[in-house]
């Protein structure tokens, strides 16, 4: 499979990518389109992911989580490792068959993902006052590890965790990766001193880039901190009462 310029498989900027599927329901979050379900049963989630998973193309592309009342779906160009001009087409063409089913894909808080429905702050996807999903849609996590020389720790991180090197990425910055996609990546971040006042790892929780401003109030209102919002809306930097820092990420401010 080979990257055409201007064709199915040419890479599409971070704005592209998003302006492309918002409107169907679909997020783009850390390099892949993203969406859920929810179907209120396992038999009824798994029929969402085969009708799915049949889906002329989808091969190479998407990644499914059946859970027991929702399909998580991810699409994005293994070879490419980024989301292609197919990734678009796929959503497009994964949602129609969806529809068929009378669900429709969900995400981003307070939108209808295209004539879907709505959630609000708090995840009330009924308006029932529940918080179907436990309050969100989708997201990804990462773990950031401060350091000094990557090298000399990256070893002990792949090997504990039972990781491996991201496709084509072995350097001794490079991040790390769960080989069956359960757990979080990790990934490195250069340190010029020693820094023993503050964590040397954080957590990246990556929101759909419309679910940021509330993800961040929620935080505040637990009793956290705004830190740094300098590279805003690409990251805030957050922390708890006692320090402890996490940011919230979306793809906004990288392009370019």
């Amino acid at each position: 499979m080979e990257e055409q310029a201007g064709g199915p498989y040419r890479k599409l900027s971070r704005q592209e990518a998003s302006d492309a599927v918002t409107s169907l329901g679909w997020r783009l979050v850390v390099g892949e389109l993203r969406t859920e379900v929810r179907t209120g049963s396992l038999p009824l989630a798994a029929d969402v992911a085969a009708r799915a998973a049949s889906v002329a193309g989808a091969e190479g592309h998407l990644r499914l989580d059946v859970r027991a009342d929702r399909v998580l779906l991810s699409l994005q160009t293994a070879t490419a490792a980024w989301v292609t001009e197919r990734d678009v087409e796929l959503a497009r063409n994964i949602s129609t068959v969806v529809d068929e089913t009378r669900l429709e894909p969900v995400s981003g808080v307070g939108l209808d993902g295209g004539g879907g429905q709505d959630a609000d702050i708090d995840g009330d996807i009924d308006g029932d006052g529940s918080a179907d999903g436990g309050g969100r849609t989708v997201q990804v996590i990462e773990i950031g590890i401060d350091a000094l020389d990557a090298a000399a720790i990256r070893p002990f991180w792949r090997a504990v965790l039972g990781y491996v090197d991201e496709p084509g990425r072995s350097g001794p910055w490079d991040g790390l990766i769960d080989p069956l996609g359960q757990g979080p990546a990790v990934w490195f971040q250069r340190m010029d001193a020693p820094r023993p006042q503050r964590n040397r790892i954080h957590l990246d929780v990556s929101v759909p880039h419309d679910e940021a401003e509330s993800r961040i109030g929620a935080a505040l209102a637990a009793g956290g901190t705004l830190i740094n919002d300098a590279q805003a809306p690409a990251f805030w930097v957050l922390a708890d009462a006692e320090g402890n820092e996490a940011c919230v990420t979306t793809w906004q401010g990288r392009d370019g």
